[in-house]
């Protein structure tokens, strides 16, 4: 059984399944379509699958010439109906894992995957979680579900974890050369995960364990939530000396050795730098451990945007102005640079706060052309005219599309959170 899921997997022959096709699914099945395999994307989501099948793309980081040649050619295909699990080799999942207001892991996601799994698993087969979590969920919440009287890990199928590291927006590193983790359930699995991505990625890092491959994730976003924190709470601090952070950053960044330039901005956003850590926070308290530093940096961090806000209190007041009344205007909605994701992006914490203080709230985005989300229902404007009429511009997301030289321009008051205007001087800029 074993020696022959190894050699579908060699040929190429194996059909693999890909279980949610959202910023992680569809790049990882487009991979492994590309690299010959028959690949089968399942999703709840109707529109998605409809998509998908009508070779359209709905993720940034695959174009629709990649996708649509795949679907047609009969490489690639979605479906909302799980039985087509009796059919597959292989199963990645990769749906969502949020935090709920608790700050605790819902785990509902992927327990409604595993239930599917559960009901059409058969000898042979190999399933590989993908959904960032906490250490230990493979063994302790996985594997009981999947494990049954004549189906043991490690002989009838194999069980991995491999962290998701994909980076949405990045030029540079995207699914097939970001090196991939894997650590199994067993010896046995943990070599038939690495010889599965081998086919289809650049790169492959076994590790000796599921919790391994689970802590490596935490490891990597707790580094960047913290280091962000130092950066953040850097920026308070020389806001109130009158210090330009940016400047000190920068120069820092010049020493060869023993320094990682990180910088401040108007909060974390994402679908992993502000949740990823609190699974492990969660986790730890568990075990009676108080993980200080992912608290301390994630209330630092969550300040931001109330900080943003009171810069562009005191922005306006030194025109006298008020909050209350003025026209705000918003470069930016989406959590980071070029792409159109809003999750748990800090624009909307932002806009959220100036509202509540009577401000007019409006937006630019070129990646996000109307906002209908936590109570914000907008629609974006031209920059150069909305940017003109408003009181004051803030800079959220540094878009490259955006003509920073006719803000400047055109604009009459400018809150910089970004040091997006670092090559312009004028006294209507307000850095962070």
């Amino acid at each position: 059984m074993q020696q022959q899921l190894e050699q579908r997997i060699r040929s190429r022959t194996a059909r693999v399944g890909v279980v949610g096709l959202g910023y992680v699914g569809l790049p990882l099945a487009v991979e492994f379509a590309k690299a010959g395999f028959t690949v089968t994307g399942i999703d709840i989501g109707e529109e998605k699958v409809a998509k998908v099948n009508a070779g359209e793309c709905y993720v940034l980081d695959v174009p629709a010439a990649v996708l649509r040649p795949l679907v047609e050619a009969g490489k690639l295909r979605a479906t909302a109906d799980f039985s087509v699990l009796t059919e597959l080799d292989t199963v990645n999942i990769c749906v969502p894992t949020p935090l709920r207001k608790t700050k605790d892991p819902d785990m509902s996601y992927i327990d409604a995957a595993c239930r599917e799994i559960a009901r059409y698993l058969h000898p042979g087969m190999l399933i590989i979680l993908e959904s960032t979590t906490y250490p230990g969920t493979t063994d302790e919440f996985v594997l009981p579900m999947l494990e049954k009287p004549g189906l043991s890990v490690g002989q009838e199928f194999f069980l991995c974890f491999s962290p998701e590291r994909v980076d949405p927006g990045n030029p540079k590193y995207q699914t097939v050369n970001i090196p991939k983790v894997v650590g199994g359930i067993t010896p046995r699995c943990t070599e038939l995960g690495a010889l599965f991505y081998a086919q289809a990625l650049g790169t492959v890092v076994p590790v000796s364990s599921t919790k391994v491959a689970e802590m490596v994730k935490l490891l990597e976003n707790t580094f960047r939530m913290i280091n962000i924190g130092l950066a953040n709470e850097m920026a308070l601090m020389c806001d109130r000396m009158g210090i330009n952070v940016w400047e000190i950053i920068d120069a820092a960044a010049t020493k060869p050795f023993g320094f990682m330039p990180f910088y401040p901005g108007p909060g974390l956003g994402g679908h992993c730098i502000p949740i990823d850590p609190f699974y492990l926070s969660w986790k730890t308290r568990q075990a009676g451990i108080e993980a200080r530093f992912i608290e301390l940096a994630g209330y630092i961090n969550g300040q931001m945007p109330l900080f943003v806000v009171e810069k562009v209190q005191n922005a306006l007041n030194d025109q006298a102005k008020p909050v209350r009344g003025s026209h705000i205007h918003i470069m930016g909605v989406a959590y980071k640079r070029d792409i159109d994701d809003l999750r748990e992006s800090p624009a909307l914490d932002i806009m959220h706060l100036l509202q509540k203080r009577g401000a007019r709230v409006s937006y630019s985005d070129p990646y996000v052309g109307r906002l209908a989300v936590d109570g914000l229902e907008l629609a974006a404007e031209p920059m150069e005219e909305a940017a003109a009429a408003a009181d004051c511009v803030v800079i959220v997301t540094d878009h490259t599309a955006f003509d920073y030289a006719a803000l400047v321009d055109s604009a009459r008051l400018i809150v910089d959170t970004r040091n997006a205007l670092k090559r312009f001087r004028s006294e209507k800029i307000v850095r962070l």
